[in-house]
C-alpha cells in the first residue's frame, strides 16, 4: 500500500462521508464511545453491502486494509484538484 502524507485526513473525510451515507440509508449515528477501529469496520461493511466498494478477500479483512479501501474510495470521490490529494 502506497502511503500518502494526507492519509489520516483522507480517512477522516471518508468516515465523515461514510457516516452521512449511513444516515441517508436510515442508520443511526455512531456515538462517541465507538472506537475508531470499529467505525472503520462499520463504514467499510456498509459500503460493501451497498456496493460502493469491492470487498476484500476474507483473509485480508483487517484494519489497515479496510482503512486503505476507505482512503481509495474517498480519493475517487474527491475532485482531482482537491487539497487532500496533492
Amino acid at each position: 500500500m502506497k502511503k500518502n502524507k494526507n492519509d489520516a485526513k483522507l480517512l477522516k473525510k471518508a468516515l465523515e462521508l461514510g457516516m452521512a451515507f449511513a444516515q441517508k440509508q436510515g442508520f443511526d449515528d455512531l456515538d462517541k464511545s465507538v472506537s475508531s477501529k470499529d467505525k472503520v469496520e462499520c463504514i467499510y461493511r456498509l459500503l460493501v453491502q451497498f456496493r460502493q466498494i469491492t470487498p476484500l478477500p476474507e483473509d485480508k479483512e483487517d484494519g489497515p486494509n479496510m482503512k486503505h479501501k476507505l482512503i481509495l474510495w474517498i480519493s475517487r470521490l474527491l475532485p482531482p484538484d482537491h487539497e487532500l490529494l496533492q
